[in-house]
């Protein structure tokens, strides 16, 4: 029984070893992505900054253009019924 506590033990600090080393490559991976002005991180950092100063306009824009479009909605919506009753009183005179 306490072999088995002890290779148990063994094995969980075994792997607590293997994830700490995996960890700190990986770490120092990262670091080397990032961390100069010409890496990939940085161009796709600063792509993203631009696209976002770009597109901070649109979001007042649309807010009017749906007023806008509202508004057409309900002009839209009153020549539908306007030639619907010009189609009615047109079969009534051909009757």
């Amino acid at each position: 029984m306490i072999l088995f506590v002890t290779l148990s033990c063994l094995a969980t600090l075994l792997l607590l070893a293997v994830v700490a080393i995996n960890v700190i490559r990986i770490t120092g991976v990262l670091e080397g992505i990032g961390e100069r002005p010409t890496s990939w991180l940085a161009k796709l950092r600063l792509g993203l900054r631009a696209i976002e100063s770009e597109t901070s306009q649109i979001a007042p824009e649309v807010t009017t253009l749906n007023s806008g479009l509202a508004a057409v909605d309900g002009g839209l919506r009153q020549v539908v019924a306007d030639l619907g009753a010009s189609v009615a009183a047109l079969r009534k005179g051909q009757s």
